[in-house]
């Protein structure tokens, strides 16, 4: 038995995106038409301009325009507003399928086990939790070693089981989470050349202290951060201040894989 649902978002207490209306926006950024796109979907052309007008009417841009004139006698298209909606409502469709794929493992309706199903709410303490793409997976005798590329294209290694592996089933160009410690994050400077397992470079961009220990966040490109926590004396030894370039160093087996 398998679960589903419908994923539709709200806005100002009223139903704003639904799936028949992303749908209908689809056929209308195919089709340049309101007539042409609710035979397609289908629905009547008044319940297709019913929709439209009332995504309009909640949304803070429009996100349907009609044009008029031309040599073709004008058209309906998607905004660009328009077009980053239909972008995040695929995004958050694909978490939300990803959701009921997991609830449905870990539920069995009809003798009422539910095993952990607790676990999908659990929340951990580790700091950094990046996504990351899977490049490839590489299976050895007990472990994996699983490549992975950050959005800002600089690639690093993932060591956990191939048990692990199977549970999550990771695959190549699956998006995953990347989850390690601040007090696994080790910063070098770009001139320190021994270090090259796992080397990410980026940008401090705040640091914080204490009496003992600082926080050091590292800009590591397209709006990602890793944050490093070390003790003081080092970070002076460093010379670090926001600002300096570094390079991120995360040893493969202290990266844990989440998705």
């Amino acid at each position: 038995m398998e679960l589903s649902s419908k994923l539709t978002l709200e806005m100002l207490g009223k139903p704003f995106l639904l799936e028949k209306r992303i749908e209908l926006l689809h056929a209308i950024q195919k089709y340049g038409s309101i007539s042409k796109a609710a035979k397609a979907v289908p629905m009547s052309y008044k319940s297709a301009w019913e929709a439209v007008d009332m995504m309009n009417s909640l949304s803070p841009e429009p996100i349907v325009a009609r044009e008029t004139g031309g040599k073709d006698g004008g058209g309906t298209t998607i905004t660009a507003y328009g077009l980053q909606l239909l972008k995040n409502y695929a995004v958050l469709k694909e978490e939300h399928t990803r959701f009921l794929t997991r609830l449905s493992e870990l539920t069995d309706i009809q003798s009422g086990a539910f095993k952990t199903i607790g676990r999908l709410a659990m929340q951990i303490s580790a700091r950094n939790q990046i996504q990351a793409e899977v490049v490839s997976v590489e299976s050895q005798n007990v472990n994996a070693k699983i490549h992975l590329k950050l959005k800002s294209g600089q690639k690093f290694v993932s060591v956990i089981t191939k048990e692990a592996v199977e549970d999550l089933h990771i695959e190549e160009n699956q998006t995953v989470i990347a989850i390690f410690k601040s007090s696994a994050v080790l910063l070098f400077n770009l001139r320190d050349e021994k270090c090259e397992e796992n080397g990410i470079e980026g940008i401090v961009n705040k640091i914080e202290k204490d009496a003992e220990n600082a926080k050091v966040q590292v800009n590591i490109g397209n709006h990602d951060t890793i944050v490093s926590v070390m003790p003081v004396n080092s970070l002076e030894e460093m010379e670090l201040n926001e600002g300096s370039s570094v390079k991120v160093i995360i040893k493969a087996n202290d990266i844990m894989i989440g998705k």
